[in-house]
């Protein structure tokens, strides 16, 4: 018999039991996430990554060591805290896949289709750029979240993210904010972040990228966006795209001041 047929008498003596079994659940989610922590498998795409940018690549046949993350020519560490970010040699707002294709063509003379060639990995199918984002993101451990804000084009970036977020459409009329808008929301056993509070963004912003355990991959804050997308049915999310680099924009800055614990490891 469905729940939503019981008589109410029967569902009010009910009541406490679905809600010490739902109590129940969480804590064991919480528990299976914690075991997770024990050895991070994204230690492995990480120091891919760091060899991937001293590899001498494409026609002009030079490594990544002297991409500008932000920081300066060849500054990794504490880069990725401080994106997405204007960059004045391309005069965009730029996110961390979206400048690594800047340095790709820029350093290594790679068209920007070979430079966005599989952003992400697969079975069998590693990814470039899913490497360099774990392990630079990984130099940023322990720092603080702190996207700028003080070029114009930074502050339109955020603007139009907060638009997106918001937005409704698509079949489903859904917004991001459809599941990231509330408190005490899930999906099936998943608790969804709000990302409109301060603590929720940080922690949320602050665990990805991170290793999927049930896809064995590491898995970007541009493919969080792009699958994101797909659940609401918008149409797909296209790679380092402005609307991709204008919504982490929105998202980091709501978690700003929160401390960057990633790679993290995820279900």
């Amino acid at each position: 018999m469905r729940i939503d047929r019981l008589p109410a008498m029967m569902l009010a003596a009910l009541l406490p039991c679905f809600v010490a079994a739902q109590q129940d659940t969480q804590k064991e989610i919480e528990r299976y996430r914690q075991l997770l922590q024990d050895g991070n498998p994204s230690e492995l795409f990480e120091a891919r990554g760091a060899e991937h940018w001293k590899a001498k690549r494409g026609p002009k046949n030079t490594s990544l060591e002297q991409c500008d993350l932000g920081l300066g020519a060849g500054v990794v560490k504490g880069a990725y805290v401080r994106l997405p970010r204007y960059f004045a040699d391309s005069d965009k707002v730029e996110d961390l896949e979206s400048r690594l294709v800047t340095c790709m063509v820029a350093l290594q003379g790679l068209t920007p289709e070979e430079a966005k060639r599989r952003p992400y990995s697969g079975p069998g199918q590693p990814s470039m750029m899913a490497d360099l984002v774990a392990w630079i993101a990984s130099e940023s451990r322990g720092m603080k979240i702190a996207p700028p804000q003080s070029h114009p084009k930074e502050r339109l970036a955020y603007q139009t993210g907060e638009k997106i977020f918001f937005y409704r459409a698509g079949t489903h009329d859904f917004a991001c904010a459809t599941c990231h808008g509330e408190d005490n929301k899930r999906i099936r056993l998943q608790d969804l972040p709000n990302l409109t509070n301060a603590g929720d963004a940080q922690r949320a912003f602050g665990s990805w990228p991170a290793y999927r355990v049930s896809q064995g991959e590491v898995r970007s804050m541009q493919w969080r966006l792009y699958d994101c997308f797909r659940q609401q049915r918008f149409p797909e999310m296209q790679f380092t795209s402005d609307a991709s680099v204008a919504l982490t924009m929105f998202l980091a800055k709501r978690a700003e001041g929160g401390t960057f614990d990633a790679p993290a490891i995820k279900r």
